[in-house]
């Protein structure tokens, strides 16, 4: 046995890693003229942010976790806590400051193709977890096989839960379901492979969002005068801000980010008990989200964020409450490139293969409807994230259109917790029929 210790176990060290890879991207971002102008016409620069760090843990110079071998044989478990502290302060925080200036009337007057593409992405996991069964079983039966507490669909179980709500909800289906402990970490590793290659090929289509859109023939004048509303007023308040307004949007952005931490540490087991409480095992998991801190954490900082924007705390977007934003959910976006090795791709290939099918059966039917219906870009990119990826990404991929758009991606992400875990049971019982069949 050998220990998987990367090359800096340091997270200070690791986090300025991190930090000058992101300033290499908007460095060279910035260029007006040569091969990274050329490069970035292609490659947005959100989408290297996110690669860099990956690169960087395939190498073996950084790793979200890692095993060490004491002295005595003994195996300890080690992990960063860079991405924990970027998703409970930073994602927050940056929700705060890009919620400041939102124009809440006009974030509803996107309309209800925004819904349909969401509820879309829905039905194309539901789906899709059968239909990859069905699609690898003509090939390796033995992939989808499995017995009792083996039995593939089981663990397959958990990533409908994942992706179409979050992690309470995955949680709840490997409750339900009683897959094998010992083997849910193979499940884990095809969720965080299969979401995070899926994640950059939507940040890859931000980039090319006109084309697509042309071709989509897609209306995006409600998203334009969204971001030509919150422009116009940001352009009416812009100032250069003082020492004092940034210790202001500061308190205000990890202020909320406290609050929100306390309602949630109450909130979550007042709810945890509740739920455990309910005779009905099924019933009893569908609230299972209830009881997370993270859901909790995420829809307190939205709601008191959409509260400040009708105060005026909003004119501080005019001394740069956005960017600040999004430098936080640049940190985010980097510890998250972090968990992602791409070696591992090509480990346990069939499970792999299983998710691949199961997402592009998702992208397919995204891309079909928001043909059908002449959706934007946005609303195909948003609707998915806020299933696959949920309120810890949904808000990355709608800011990289327009910072004013991330609370777009909560809002919907959260209606992904509400049902994920009714939607999975849905596709889990299609899989078990599919398995049955295979």
């Amino acid at each position: 046995m050998t220990d998987s210790i990367p090359l800096i176990t340091n997270d200070t060290i690791v986090f300025g890693l991190l930090m000058l890879a992101i300033a290499f991207v908007f460095y060279t971002e910035s260029k007006t003229s040569g091969f990274w102008f050329k490069f970035y016409k292609i490659v947005p620069g959100l989408f290297m942010a996110y690669m860099l760090p990956a690169v960087f843990t395939t190498l073996g110079w950084i790793a979200p976790d890692w095993e060490r071998i004491t002295d005595t044989g003994a195996v300890v478990q080690e992990r960063s806590n860079l991405y924990y502290v970027a998703s409970r302060y930073l994602l927050p925080a940056a929700l705060v400051l890009m919620t400041l200036s939102i124009d809440l009337k006009a974030v509803f007057n996107l309309g209800w193709k925004a819904l349909i593409m969401f509820f879309t992405g829905t039905i194309g996991i539901v789906i899709g977890g059968p239909i990859a069964i069905l699609l690898i079983a003509m090939i390796s039966p033995e992939t989808v096989g499995g017995i009792g507490a083996d039995a593939v669909w089981r663990g397959l179980s958990t990533l409908a839960g994942s992706w179409i709500g979050g992690g309470a909800n995955q949680t709840a289906m490997l409750e339900i379901y009683g897959y094998n402990p010992k083997l849910y970490g193979g499940m884990v590793f095809v969720d965080i492979v299969v979401a995070n290659i899926w994640m950059a090929l939507l940040l890859i289509g931000i980039g090319k969002r006109k084309r697509i859109n042309s071709w989509l023939k897609a209306d995006t004048t409600a998203i334009e005068e969204l971001k030509e509303r919150v422009s116009s007023f940001t352009e009416s308040v812009k100032r250069n801000p003082s020492l004092t307004d940034l210790m202001i949007m500061v308190g205000i952005a990890f202020g909320t980010v406290s609050f929100a931490h306390f309602g949630a540490g109450y909130l979550a087991p007042l709810f945890d008990n509740y739920i455990s409480g309910i005779e009905s095992t099924t019933a009893r998991n569908i609230f299972t989200f209830l009881g997370s801190s993270f859901f909790w954490m995420i829809s307190i900082s939205t709601l008191v964020a959409i509260a400040l924007s009708f105060s005026k705390a909003k004119n501080y977007e005019g001394a740069g409450a956005s960017k600040f934003g999004s430098v936080f959910i640049y940190i985010l976006v980097a510890t998250i490139g972090m968990k992602m090795d791409l070696k591992l791709i090509f480990d346990n290939t069939g499970l792999i293969a299983i998710g691949v099918v199961w997402m592009s059966i998702h992208a397919l039917l995204l891309i079909l409807v928001a043909k059908l219906i002449k959706a934007p870009y946005f609303f195909l990119a948003v609707g998915s994230q806020a299933n696959v990826g949920g309120a810890a990404s949904a808000p990355i991929v709608a800011s990289a259109f327009h910072p004013s758009l991330a609370t777009v991606g909560v809002l919907l992400a959260v209606f992904g917790y509400a049902i994920g875990t009714v939607a999975a049971i849905g596709c889990t019982i299609l899989m078990t029929l599919a398995a049955a069949t295979s």
